[in-house]
């Protein structure tokens, strides 16, 4: 009876290090891709940035609203169907070709 609870809890503990790690690897991918929306890469290039730190099959948006671009990866923990949670994180930055315009107006000479 001891071993299969140990087998059981050795499981957990797997799936619980998969599942943590899948959350980095979206939070690593979101950040990566606002840095490269915020840089004003090729949209190709900043969905190539995201996918090559994100987990596999992960849904990937990317978004413009005024200065401000945002990425969200969202994704499944690996294992079987009954224990998947939706993984997801967001990254916001703002636009480079935004920075400095503001104040550039406001010295006024």
């Amino acid at each position: 009876m001891v071993l299969p609870s140990l087998v059981l809890v050795g499981m957990a503990l797997v799936w619980a290090l998969l599942a943590a790690s899948a959350q980095i690897q979206c939070v690593d991918a979101a950040r990566a891709g606002a840095r490269a929306a915020a840089r004003q890469d090729p949209p190709e290039a900043v969905l190539a940035t995201v996918r090559r730190a994100a987990p596999p099959d992960a849904k990937v948006t990317v978004s413009r609203e005024g200065d401000l671009v945002r990425v969200t990866v969202g994704a499944r923990t690996p294992g079987p169907t009954a224990l998947s949670l939706e993984l997801k994180d967001e990254a916001v930055a703002l636009a480079e070709e935004t920075v400095g315009e503001t104040a550039a107006g406001v010295d006024g000479g």
